[in-house]
């Protein structure tokens, strides 16, 4: 079956261009120069993944990604940047991102990441670890799976996503023992949790499915592969 895409860009050639490879690919392309015209979109068809620059008029890419997870919250989403843009990125990591690619030297790696993109794949990933989250993200990314990431209790708070698993650190520097799962509780109730710590013996760990640091990654993806399938079931 044809994968669908919706193409966000206010470079007409580039959009049109990046549009036509992803056709000769076999895929269905629709194409928007603008923020507003994209979610007019996606609020009525559906997309296997969204492709969208940050730098534009009006509403910039990491905008654009914060207001379609009210309508779908399912996209996966690819942002393309000429530019470096760290303060939005971050903003836009936070919604949730495939992947974050140059334009437009990264093309034949885009078409890989949509190939494999998956509908309603986001983790919730709570973790300070820089270095670990972002080796997750990246082993997650490979498998068409998207990463929402936290370094602190504080930015629980700002994620819009809706994660189908969550993987959690029980030691946050802005937070006491286990408050991060606490809230992950509060946050998102009945979804599969599963905890990463360095620490062992308590009576929460108990309740809670966990590996402890340092574990095997391999491991770990495998049951986050699984808790998908899962969701997809239900």
């Amino acid at each position: 079956m044809s994968r669908h895409y919706l193409v966000v860009d206010d470079n007409e050639a580039f959009a049109e261009n990046l549009a036509e490879i992803l056709r000769d690919s076999g895929a269905t392309v629709d194409v928007a120069h603008d923020g507003v015209k994209a979610l007019e979109l996606v609020r009525s068809q559906h997309f296997d993944a969204l492709v969208t620059d940050m730098r534009m008029p009006g509403m910039n890419g990491a905008e654009l990604l914060c207001e379609l997870r009210k309508i779908d919250p399912g996209l996966p989403a690819v942002l393309l940047s000429a530019f470096s843009e760290e303060g939005l990125l971050h903003i836009a990591r936070r919604d949730g991102l495939l992947a974050v690619l140059s334009k437009p030297q990264q093309i034949p790696r885009l078409l890989q990441v949509l190939e494999s993109a998956r509908r309603d794949g986001a983790v919730l990933l709570v973790e300070d670890d820089v270095a670990l989250a972002d080796n997750l993200t990246e082993a997650l990314a490979q498998r068409g799976l998207t990463a929402v990431t936290a370094g602190s209790v504080k930015e629980l708070s700002g994620i819009s996503a809706r994660p189908f698993a969550v993987l959690v650190d029980l030691k946050l520097p802005d937070a006491g023992f286990g408050e991060a799962l606490q809230r992950v509780h509060e946050r998102w109730p009945g979804i599969p949790t599963i905890v990463m710590t360095a620490f062992g013996g308590t009576e929460l760990l108990s309740t809670e499915e966990c590996f402890h640091k340092p574990f095997d990654t391999a491991s770990l993806l495998g049951r986050i592969e699984a808790l998908y399938r899962e969701h997809q079931r239900q």
